[in-house]
């Protein structure tokens, strides 16, 4: 299992396993976040199944999944109210941890600077500069609309 910390309150991961989540809960966290649509690859456990065994180690779940780019803005919105209803600390995944880590990058609306969002990410290792720039425009204001700061 290789969870990447964000923050003190979130961290990102590739796909976890049924076996992993008594470890996940060791580890102390409270919630997780699937970001990875079932199917997406044979062999690949269920979500349905992985929340049920997580729900009775006393951990909270969510589907969120994204298929790819672009995030649609709805999936974000989503996942901004899941990052401030769930309970702390949240572990997010999907099958490598990047789409996990770009979601957390486009929720955190008002939050932190454009700077901040890409140091705290690349610490963890993924680089989600590309995406943010496409996102908001590398030449104009138009961070508005995905509600990142410069």
């Amino acid at each position: 299992m290789d969870i990447r910390n964000i923050t003190d309150d979130f961290s990102v991961s590739p796909q976890i396993t049924e076996a992993d989540l008594a470890a996940v809960r060791e580890e102390g966290f409270r919630s997780i976040i699937c970001n990875r649509p079932d199917g997406e690859e044979a062999g690949q456990p269920v979500f349905f199944e992985l929340a049920g065994k997580a729900q009775e180690l006393g951990m909270e779940t969510l589907s969120i999944p994204i298929r790819g780019a672009p995030v649609a803005e709805a999936d974000v919105a989503a996942f901004r109210r899941a990052l401030a209803d769930l309970p702390k600390p949240i572990l997010a995944y999907c099958r490598t941890g990047t789409r996990s880590a770009i979601l957390w990058s486009l929720a955190q609306e008002n939050e932190m600077s454009l700077e901040e969002i890409i140091s705290a990410t690349g610490r963890a290792g993924y680089d989600v500069a590309p995406v943010l720039h496409a996102a908001i425009g590398s030449s104009g204001p138009s961070a508005t609309s995905t509600g990142v700061k410069r």
